[in-house]
């Protein structure tokens, strides 16, 4: 046999080899049916959900706001007369009694006229008893001696009106307080109405605050609040000590004022104060998670888990917190409700509790 010949049945030969090894690469490995197979083993394609279990808690309504304190009573000192200060006594800081004389205004002037008007006042009453004499030995008319007895009263009132003037140039405390800082110095010529200073009664303070309309029904004097301030760690209480009568038709809200002592005058008016009023407590509240609600066409559902199949349930609702929502009928103790996959849930759905 010549080489050629060899040649080519080795390749032949070799081809044949080649196609046969591929041809076993390329077979499918037999399918094996066992226990793995089995219907029990697929996949579960119920919707996955989370639950929370219904359980009675003591819950209180809280409402958080902020408020401002203020002065349990401040002023604004002013003039009331116009004239160069001479005499001021307002110590910047102090405290001072009600009744002390802080600022006194010139007033020669006044004082001239109130000597002047008493020495007239003095001839007139010497006139008029001179003519009640007469008028009694029925020397005078009666008209003679009204003209000289209505001299006297004028008179009186005259200086009564000096007098009067003469009390505008002195400011007085109004009230115990502190006299904040003061605006003019000594030898300061004044207008009417003049800022001198402030004064302000610590020994107690207020707290303005609102709250929305909402709770205004359940908003009484003598509550009990809490309250802190910025830079202290401290907790205070105060009593609700007046309500405003309307509400405010811009912001919708209730204006409260409670009031509270001040040991110390620590709390200076104007600070911002976080305020938790405490509005009722149940012992026994029944909350479910925000989300778990679905409002709808005016009522209210939650979707309850029972026996693997989710049900759709009316429900009434009470407070509202931020996270929760108290429910006051319409589930029991022990009652799963569904909080996740809301969207995805229809009546009679099957459902499985996520891990």
């Amino acid at each position: 046999m010549s080489l050629a010949v060899r040649t080519t049945i080795m390749l032949v030969v070799a081809v044949v080899i080649s196609l046969v090894f591929w041809w076993f690469l390329r077979a499918p490995e037999p399918t094996i049916i066992g226990p793995s197979s089995s219907p029990s083993s697929r996949a579960d394609t119920r919707l996955g959900v989370r639950v929370t279990v219904v359980e009675p808690e003591a819950f209180q309504d809280r409402i958080f706001v902020s408020g401002t304190v203020i002065a349990e009573d401040e002023v604004y000192l002013r003039s009331e007369a116009a004239g160069r200060i001479i005499d001021l006594r307002l110590q910047e800081g102090t405290f001072v009694r009600k009744g002390t004389l802080l600022a006194k205004i010139n007033d020669a002037d006044l004082q001239a006229q109130l000597r002047r008007t008493t020495l007239n006042l003095e001839l007139a009453q010497i006139r008029e008893a001179r003519q009640r004499q007469l008028l009694e030995n029925r020397a005078i008319s009666q008209q003679d001696y009204d003209i000289m007895l209505n001299e006297v009263n004028t008179i009186l009132a005259e200086i009564d009106l000096i007098k009067a003037n003469i009390a505008k140039t002195e400011v007085y405390a109004p009230f115990d307080g502190m006299v904040g800082l003061r605006n003019v110095s000594e030898g300061a010529f004044v207008s009417v109405g003049t800022q001198l200073a402030t004064l302000q009664n610590l020994d107690r303070i207020r707290i303005d605050f609102s709250v929305p309309e909402r709770y205004a029904a359940s908003v009484k004097t003598r509550d009990v609040i809490q309250f802190t301030r910025q830079g202290s760690g401290d907790t205070y209480t105060a009593v609700i000590s007046a309500i405003e009568p309307r509400i405010d038709p811009n912001t919708r809200t209730l204006s409260i004022r409670a009031t509270a002592s001040n040991p110390g005058r620590r709390i200076l008016p104007g600070a911002f104060a976080q305020i938790t009023y405490s509005l009722s407590e149940i012992s026994d509240a029944l909350l479910v998670p925000a989300e778990a609600i679905i409002p709808e066409l005016g009522q209210t559902f939650v979707f309850v888990l029972r026996d693997g199949v989710a049900h759709r349930v009316a429900v009434q609702t009470g407070i509202r917190t931020d996270t929760h929502v108290q429910i006051t009928s319409g589930l029991a103790v022990k009652d799963s409700v569904i909080v996740t996959g809301i969207l995805q849930l229809r009546q009679g759905m099957p459902v499985r509790v996520a891990q």
